[in-house]
């Protein structure tokens, strides 16, 4: 069953809407990360914070659903409301499912009123504890639009965001959906933001992935969501893979066996060798262990190269969300019309104790012919990694289960 990504909605520290994310995505703008002070003690830190105004939570939902992370996933949801509603007209209220992965939720709000509860004794009359559940922004997203499909939460760190795209799949090969809103979403919040800190795992400075320089990651927020169904549409998920090396709690298995599994899964999936993938995102979190095991596993299963970018230097990482965002970005890519690929953003010094990649800057383009194939892949701590394959439409034939 073929399973087509027919509408995407996006906001980032980017921007809001696919025009302004990919007019900075292909441009190579790094303007999204800034220096910003109140997350860490006694320090500022460089955050990609979405600066822009986010739309207000209605307000039958306003009392119980109030928060960051909704607010987000509304911004992108308005973004595609056209689309969602038709398919809601078309297949029915109950046939539509909701899958998002996330690992913030509302947490800084509780953040909040545990300090409000120490100040005073007590809670924050308007605070809920279930802003902080994992299924709580798919449980959002199901009320606004009254649907009474299938609505759930992924959390698997930090392919939480793809893993949300490869269940909404299964969801419509089982035939309990026509249709799903999929994808991820993730906050700033000083509990992950402190929880890097303590790992020792955050640069001080602008991140740089693959870099000789590199010290760490910048954290980011963001929320992408697709309409994935079964119409035909520009965009097919073509492959996926998932995969669990399950070495150690927060380091990578360091030959990358997982990564090399997931990936290779994917292009089973898809049919595909690896030589007919014309880009891959990398996951390229600019850690020393994670750029060293992905820099061997890209050479194990593309030993000819392959054109590659990280985009976190552009947008942070966005933990939960980053699976999803980084495939929106592939799609932007298939969509856009003059055909760029998101540039890598760096300094320019590789690591020569790392395999090479083949790194594209803003001058690189796709194929303007023929059928192109994007992979994009997320690896997160526990060794749970993910690999997608986006691609033109009229490159998919069934994909096999």
């Amino acid at each position: 069953m073929t399973a087509y990504l027919n509408a995407l909605g996006v906001t980032c520290s980017l921007g809001h809407g696919k025009d302004e994310v990919a007019a900075a995505l292909f441009g190579g703008d790094g303007g999204g990360i800034r220096a910003e002070a109140g997350w860490a003690p006694n320090r500022p830190l460089p955050l990609a914070a979405v600066r822009h105004e986010l739309p207000p939570i209605p307000p039958a939902l306003a009392a119980t659903r109030d928060n960051r992370a909704n607010r987000l996933l509304l911004a992108a949801a308005q973004e595609i409301e056209g689309d969602i509603r038709a398919a809601i007209r078309q297949h029915g209220a109950h046939r539509v499912g909701v899958v998002i992965g996330t690992s913030t939720t509302g947490i800084e709000r509780t953040t909040h009123a545990i300090g409000h509860r120490r100040r005073h004794g007590q809670w924050p009359h308007d605070y809920r504890y279930a802003d902080q559940e994992l299924g709580a922004p798919a449980e959002f997203l199901a009320e606004w639009l009254a649907l009474s499909g299938p609505a759930y939460g992924i959390s698997t760190a930090c392919t939480s965001g793809a893993r949300a795209l490869i269940s909404a799949q299964r969801l419509l090969q089982m035939g309990v959906c026509d249709a799903v809103l999929c994808g991820g979403v993730d906050t700033l919040a000083r509990l992950p933001v402190n929880g890097f800190l303590a790992l020792e795992a955050l640069d001080a400075d602008h991140c740089q992935p693959f870099s000789r320089n590199r010290r760490g990651i910048n954290i980011g927020e963001a929320a992408a969501l697709f309409l994935m169904t079964r119409e035909h549409g520009g965009v097919v998920l073509a492959g996926s893979g998932a995969s669990s090396d399950a070495y150690h709690m927060s380091s990578p298995d360091p030959q990358g066996l997982g990564a090399q599994q997931a990936m290779r899964d994917a292009l089973a999936r898809a049919q595909l060798d690896a030589g007919q993938i014309d880009y891959v995102n990398l996951h390229g979190t600019a850690t020393e262990h994670n750029d060293r095991m992905e820099s061997r596993a890209m050479a194990a299963v593309f030993p000819r190269g392959v054109p590659c970018s990280s985009t976190k230097a552009l947008t942070g990482h966005t933990l939960a969300a980053a699976g999803a965002l980084e495939a929106a970005f592939c799609w932007l890519s298939l969509m856009d019309r003059h055909h760029r690929l998101p540039p890598h953003a760096w300094d320019g010094e590789p690591d020569p104790e790392l395999a090479a990649l083949d790194l594209v800057d803003t001058q690189r383009r796709l194929p303007a012919q023929g059928t192109r194939r994007l992979m994009s892949n997320s690896f997160a701590f526990g060794g749970n990694n993910a690999s997608l394959i986006l691609a033109d439409a009229d490159a998919s034939g069934e994909t096999p289960p």
